[in-house]
């Protein structure tokens, strides 16, 4: 498979704080792969550096071979790269359906005018954007909360409603920061399905960050490892779990227990 993700010797400073040092990473189109580590690896740091929410001091970052360091926010998540987030960040006192539909933003054509003056184009941009985001709800499993608040939805449907945003940009990779957090067991079973359909009915290549063990070895196709911002295995779960590096910056003892 082609690789649609590149990066190499990517570093990211804070001060005197190294927290992503030279990491060189790659994901191949249509793949799942999990990032891991400890808590202070330097995982959601380089989701934000691929991201553009921080550019890294030295490195490349390449999307299906366009170089994205310097690039703004928008104009990454236009080129087809969307995101969750660890702590989850919907707007509260919008109804989900107007969550979803900020999400489709980035691809809506109408301007300053059409929006003032409701011309026949914007009105039917509209209508798609709304159809388009009942649709999404309705996938992942929110039809009928469309005009629910976002702070009224239960903690499993807020995270679902994240991800629904985050496919209104229609991303080609989305990344997901820490997606079962806070779920029980069986809620983040579940949620391996789910991220498993988005895959393969909106053909999106996933990226994810992940201290749930389980859910790693369960879903991923590949699995790389952060330590102090530096890359210290790569390899299937099997190979990672076995790594001794790898069993020692997690618990300094001899085993992962999944």
């Amino acid at each position: 498979m082609p690789t649609i993700l590149e990066t190499k010797g990517v570093t990211k400073r804070f001060g005197g704080l190294t927290a992503v040092d030279s990491v060189d990473f790659t994901i191949e189109e249509g793949s799942i792969v999990s990032l891991i580590g400890p808590n202070g690896a330097g995982k959601t740091t380089f989701f934000n550096c691929i991201t553009g929410y921080y550019t890294p001091e030295e490195g490349v970052i390449k999307f299906n071979g366009t170089p994205t360091v310097g690039m703004k926010m928008h104009q990454i998540t236009t080129l087809g790269i969307a995101r969750t987030f660890q702590n989850i960040r919907l707007f509260s006192n919008m109804t989900a359906l107007e969550n979803v539909m900020i999400g489709e933003h980035p691809r809506m054509k109408a301007g300053v005018v059409g929006a003032v003056f409701k011309t026949k184009r914007t009105r039917e941009e509209e209508e798609r954007v709304v159809t388009r985001g009942r649709e999404l709800l309705k996938f992942v499993n929110l039809r009928g909360k469309e005009n629910s608040l976002a702070k009224n939805l239960a903690y499993g449907d807020q995270r679902r409603l994240e991800i629904a945003r985050a496919l209104a940009t229609q991303p080609k990779l989305l990344l997901l920061d820490e997606p079962t957090a806070g779920m029980n067991p069986q809620e983040s079973l579940s949620m391996v399905d789910f991220i498993r359909k988005v895959r393969e009915v909106m053909n999106v290549t996933i990226l994810l960050i992940e201290h749930h063990m389980r859910v790693v070895m369960t879903i991923s196709e590949r699995v790389t490892v952060l330590d102090f911002g530096i890359k210290i295995a790569e390899g299937t779960p099997q190979h990672v779990q076995q790594d001794p590096r790898v069993r020692e910056a997690y618990l300094g003892a001899s085993e992962i227990h999944i």
